[in-house]
């Protein structure tokens, strides 16, 4: 597992809390300033908490930063049933999060399946929510992208070096970040895979949360809720990132967030596809805007 270390220390805690059906769920809480909202950062669906590294390491001090695993993902416990990965349930563990925390106002950084949770969160109280980043997802998800992400999850496939894992991850994922050389790829993989009890690589989550999908399901509830769903949080500070060429939100679903969206500024990340980093300049520069709104 990747730690970031400063001054030889994690600048981390590793803490948990416990779902309505008993798993043992993990979250890193990074300090930060109480006169503050925390920020809650939500990764998406194969991803965990070591996905918001940087940001975290960037925000932390100034801002409480909290970064859940989702269950089946990293550190935390693997659902009894996989029909229980599904965002209603990944919101209701937040919920319970949030209850145990005490944590009654919160920015929240959602990233592809996170942004769908975000908006959830919303719904059921969009005052909590001091602002907001929906990180390229939005009410409608592009059916190209879906496609390719059915494809690839739940694949269990495993890697016998690092430097393998991060060639894998390239030949699948070119295409997203074509600027990208060997050591961002090696970074990549140590952020979503894992040194496995045989002692290969691989991914660093349940395998079983596919099984949602091919039960056809879906991700998200149908788009002309979700489109509800999302008039709750466009009235909150918002931003919109989206990836110049994602193929999971559009340029013309993007388009009509912001203009539904009195408080949302909606900001273009060049040269990647789906989904930005959070590590870009522009996506640095566009939530620190954010998080000034939100204060």
């Amino acid at each position: 597992m990747a730690e970031a270390l400063k001054g030889g220390e994690k600048r981390w805690e590793d803490r948990s809390w416990t779902s309505g059906d008993g798993l043992k769920l993990h979250f890193r809480d990074y300090p930060g300033s109480a006169e503050r909202p925390p920020i809650l950062c939500l990764p998406g669906l194969t991803r965990n908490a070591r996905d918001f590294e940087a940001l975290a390491e960037r925000l932390a001090g100034d801002w409480r930063v909290i970064c859940p695993d989702m269950r089946g993902r990293g550190d935390s416990d693997y659902a009894r049933d996989p029909m229980t990965y599904t965002p209603a349930h990944y919101v209701a563990d937040v919920e319970l999060l949030l209850a145990a925390e005490g944590i009654e106002r919160f920015v929240s950084i959602g990233t592809s399946l996170g942004g769908l949770m975000t908006m959830m969160l919303a719904a059921v109280n969009p005052q909590r929510i001091a602002g907001a980043v929906i990180n390229d997802v939005g009410p409608e998800i592009d059916p190209v992208g879906l496609a390719r992400i059915r494809e690839h999850v739940g694949q269990g496939r495993s890697y016998e070096t690092w430097v393998h894992a991060a060639r894998a991850l390239q030949e699948t994922n070119r295409q997203i970040y074509p600027g990208w050389d060997l050591p961002a790829w090696l970074r990549m993989a140590k952020r979503c895979m894992v040194i496995g009890s045989g002692g290969r690589i691989t991914f660093d989550y349940d395998m079983n949360i596919a099984e949602p999908f091919e039960a056809e399901q879906g991700p998200a509830p149908a788009p002309e809720v979700m489109w509800g769903i999302y008039e709750s949080i466009a009235r909150r500070p918002l931003l919109v990132l989206r990836g110049a060429h994602s193929d999971i939100l559009s340029t013309e679903v993007a388009a009509r967030m912001k203009v539904r969206g009195a408080a949302t500024e909606l900001v273009t990340v060049p040269g990647v596809g789906h989904a930005p980093t959070l590590d870009e300049d522009e996506a640095i520069a566009a939530i620190d805007r954010l998080l000034a709104r939100a204060e």
